[in-house]
């Protein structure tokens, strides 16, 4: 067994994941998988695959594949050089119209403009019919103002008023509303991307769903050796949610099929057939920029 593949069987195995498990994920066949762990490379169908099935195989297990290739680039065979050749110019061929397919362009075209004209004397007319009929309306005379027949009552200075219970002009205070939720992109952290959740003080809610397959997914407090809140293969339709009571960190083996959002908010992933990893940070102090996105005065760029 080569090194290449006794370091792929080992991942596989710290993740309890089998041949089949694997071979369902990248959908490579699994005599492919058994010749890439034994280093026997002349089963696979050449140098290109080769590489490629071993980014997969590597993405597959939780492995950063260009690192794999980089660090066992004398076990893999090297991409084969792309020979550039000139463009041919290529005429396309002229198209000929048939008398019958002219005309039913020409009716159709006729068909078009008349129905347009149609429409509009259309719109007019129901333009009209409705002003006429929005004139002034007549008030009914025999309607009474008021119901009260009798004279106002005068108070103690002999000032005829009304009720003593007089309106205040008080200000009403307006009903206060909730902030949006805001997800910002902070710095690159190691492999990971950090993302500042907003506003201050609000409890984030974080909600992960799988869709279209079944897919890597791993989710710890503060960094890649905090403590374990999920850590499996997820299926197709699995969703997690998770309080953002403080710096949570999300790796996926698949972030084409991976959905991360913070209530509500969507969480930019990339949306490739490749792993990703994240950050997410909630503010917990600091001061607004201009443009009103929240400037940390905490350092979360230490936990990865």
């Amino acid at each position: 067994m080569s090194d290449l593949g006794e370091l792929l069987r080992k991942a596989r195995d710290q993740r309890g994941l089998t041949l089949d498990d694997i071979q369902e994920t990248t959908k490579i066949r699994k005599r492919y998988l058994e010749a890439i762990e034994s280093g026997d490379h002349t089963v696979l169908p050449g140098p290109f695959y080769v590489r490629a099935f071993v980014k997969n195989y590597s993405e597959a297990v939780g492995l950063d594949p260009d690192e794999v290739l980089r660090l066992y680039q004398h076990e893999v065979p090297a991409a084969p050089v792309e020979q550039i050749a000139e463009p041919m110019v290529v005429r396309s061929p002229r198209r000929v119209k048939s008398q019958s397919s002219e005309r039913l362009g020409k009716i159709g075209f006729n068909v078009m403009m008349w129905s347009f004209l149609i429409l509009i004397v259309v719109v007019i007319w129901v333009y009209v019919i409705n002003k006429d009929s929005d004139g002034p309306k007549q008030v009914d005379n025999s309607t009474n103002i008021t119901d009260a027949s009798e004279p106002p009552v005068k108070n103690e200075d002999g000032v005829a008023g009304g009720s003593t219970n007089a309106p205040t002009n008080e200000p009403v205070a307006p009903t206060p509303t909730e902030a949006p939720t805001t997800v910002v992109f902070g710095s690159k952290v190691g492999k990971a991307d950090q993302y500042d959740i907003g506003p201050i003080g609000k409890l984030h809610k974080v909600e992960v769903k799988v869709a279209g397959g079944r897919s890597w997914l791993e989710v710890r407090t503060e960094s890649n050796k905090g403590e374990k809140l999920y850590s499996k293969n997820a299926e197709d339709g699995t969703t997690e949610s998770f309080d953002l009571n403080g710096v949570i960190y999300i790796n996926v083996g698949r972030a084409d099929l991976i959905e991360i959002k913070v209530d509500g908010v969507l969480v930019p992933d990339g949306d490739r057939a490749t792993s990703k990893k994240v950050l997410l940070q909630p503010l917990s102090g600091g001061s607004e920029t201009p443009e009103g996105t929240i400037t940390p005065s905490n350092d979360a760029n230490q936990s990865q």
